[in-house]
């Protein structure tokens, strides 16, 4: 995954005309730059990222998407679109998102972090900084009851409960092949870990 830093002349007309950064702006370069095909971009902390989108990647993240429709309806599960979460410029494109129940789309057709029941992030080696900072530290802000990051590369998934105070404070880490226990969470499910792909 790549940073990128991004100046143009609409950054340099924003600057002299003090106004506020936005989401919305940056997203709207991000739409005009020349990304390749099959990347994934995101911005965190007002930073943009892009990571190319990896094969074990989308198996874990198919797996887990399987697994959640036995209790959650297509439409209320998302993967790889925009969610803006508390903190600075914080424009999340999450692996894998399940919403509660009534959860409905804000006036700019995304979702709303406050409808946000579960997170699961697949790391990529250049950006699990992200994932197990900054991006886990904005969960915990918008109270998301259950956070699951998984590695291909270590093999292992960590799940983070009980937000409270901007923090995660219950975090069990287990193998792939063990089971994740979300019943006692709003997910009310276990998921299964053994077909996950390591690499």
């Amino acid at each position: 995954m790549t940073v990128v830093d991004v100046v143009d002349t609409d950054r340099i007309e924003m600057a002299e005309s003090e106004e506020e950064l936005t989401l919305d702006t940056l997203f709207e370069w991000l739409e005009k730059m020349p990304f390749p095909e099959g990347y994934k971009t995101e911005i965190v902390g007002g930073n943009i990222f892009m990571a190319p989108q990896r094969q074990v990647h989308f198996e874990i993240i198919l797996d887990l998407l399987e697994q959640l429709r036995t209790k959650y309806p297509r439409k209320r599960l998302a993967s790889d679109v925009r969610i803006d979460f508390p903190g600075h410029l914080n424009g999340f494109a999450c692996d894998v998102v399940a919403m509660k129940d009534g959860a409905t789309l804000n006036e700019s057709g995304r979702w709303r972090y406050t409808d946000v029941e579960f997170v699961a992030e697949v790391i990529s080696r250049r950006t699990a900084s992200n994932d197990y900072g900054p991006k886990k530290a904005a969960f915990a802000a918008a109270d998301v009851p259950a956070y699951l990051i998984v590695d291909p590369y270590t093999g292992k998934w960590h799940l983070h409960t009980l937000p409270k105070d901007d923090e995660y404070h219950c975090t069990l880490s287990l193998d792939f092949g063990d089971a994740i226990d979300l019943t006692q969470t709003p997910v009310g499910l276990t998921l299964t870990t053994e077909e996950f792909p390591r690499g």
